[in-house]
């Protein structure tokens, strides 16, 4: 039987003064004003519409991200949050993260935001080497992004992310590891140290930049951990890096397979129905204009999840964490026994990926390094 997991609120905001070469989210280039208070009021409606999914829960965290969310105003993002809270609860502690383009937020903006509702920062920096920024279509500079970095901390808010890459073109070990230690310096909560990969639909795809061989991607990912752990950042997902107690929470109620409602352009969600014994995906209509036209519904499409996916789709968020793995909680969110996936799991531990205890599964060091074989194990 299906039980209910935490919930969570993914606000998408669609538009971006520029669309970097190397992304594939769903963003538009900016072009004149934002329609602000006309996409704020559908965000609003959105919920609305999906309160039907809340099913009595509070909202345990808000990621508003896009896009560039800072285009928006403070006061807008202030009313959207009161919105929200009279449709759905808040947790006391609840943790609303927004997403921000150095280039793209006043620093006094930052403290607005704050003052709006706002207790996360998540930076988009990428690279602290101006070369680095011009090669991924960055607008901003790097003395942007360090001053964001450093009215964040000024403004009283309590956690704060630096978004960074490695494996950027043209990059070498001596590169990467200024860039870490350059972020590492503005002693940020949390660091998100991830991988640049080329995706289909994106500049990058069609006219692909040349990227560091393999060898040297390894050697980079090898000592960049070991700078993060050195200075105190404990590593507790694939790139998800923090001091201690600063995980974002929100990840950690993706990765977990719990609840979150999606609103806005493009939008995902995840939802859990124990009634019905069945998990949904939903996804709203990605373009701006299609989104804010009021004939229309904002839903594009529902899918419900086929129960031989289940396990794989649990594996493939739960496995990120470097975290146990506790039976109870893979039966309660996919509502599927444990002996459902025994020849996996044996698999798994055979080829040392896994360790089984008492009650929790345990990822080692060598499912951490090869995760995609121990992900495939679930799909056979």
């Amino acid at each position: 039987m299906l039980q209910l997991p935490p919930l969570s609120l993914y606000i998408h905001i669609p538009w971006c003064i520029e669309k970097c070469p190397y992304c594939d989210f769903n963003s538009h280039k900016l072009r004149g004003e934002i329609p602000e208070q006309a996409y704020l009021q559908a965000l609003v409606d959105d919920l609305k519409i999906d309160l039907v999914y809340a099913q009595g829960r509070i909202l345990d965290t808000i990621f508003i991200g896009g896009g560039t969310p800072s285009l928006i105003s403070a006061s807008g993002i202030g009313w959207l949050l009161v919105e929200i809270e009279k449709l759905i609860p808040f947790k006391k502690e609840i943790e609303i993260t927004l997403e921000a383009n150095p280039g793209a937020i006043e620093n006094s903006k930052i403290a607005e935001f704050h003052q709006a509702g706002i207790s996360r920062f998540s930076f988009g920096v990428q690279s602290f080497q101006q070369e680095k920024l011009t090669k991924l279509g960055r607008i901003h500079g790097v003395e942007e992004a360090k001053s964001a970095a450093r009215q964040a901390k000024q403004s009283g808010i309590k956690t704060f992310n630096l978004d960074l890459m490695h494996g950027l073109p043209n990059q070498s070990l001596d590169d990467a590891l200024f860039d870490l230690q350059t972020a590492i310096d503005l002693q940020p909560t949390h660091l998100s140290w991830y991988q640049l990969t080329i995706e289909p639909n994106t500049q990058y795809f069609s006219h692909p930049p040349k990227l560091p061989e393999d060898e040297l991607l390894w050697e980079i990912q090898e000592a960049g951990v070991k700078l993060l752990a050195t200075n105190g950042y404990q590593q507790y997902e694939i790139s998800g890096y923090c001091q201690s107690g600063f995980e974002c929470r929100h990840n950690l109620n993706y990765w977990s397979f719990s609840d979150y409602i999606g609103i806005g352009c493009g939008a995902h969600g995840k939802l859990t129905l124990p009634l019905e014994n069945r998990i949904i995906r939903t996804t709203k209509v990605k373009h701006p204009k299609g989104y804010l036209e009021v004939s229309r519904p904002f839903l594009d499409s529902s899918e419900t999840v086929k129960q031989d996916e289940l396990a794989f789709e649990y594996m493939i968020n739960r496995l990120r964490l470097f975290a146990p793995i506790p039976f109870q909680e893979f039966k309660d969110y996919t509502g599927l026994s444990i002996d459902s996936i025994a020849e996996p799991i044996q698999q798994a531990i055979d080829k040392k990926l896994l360790i089984k205890k008492s009650d929790h599964w345990l990822m080692t060091d060598l499912g951490h390094r090869f995760l995609n074989d121990l992900l495939q194990l679930f799909i056979d």
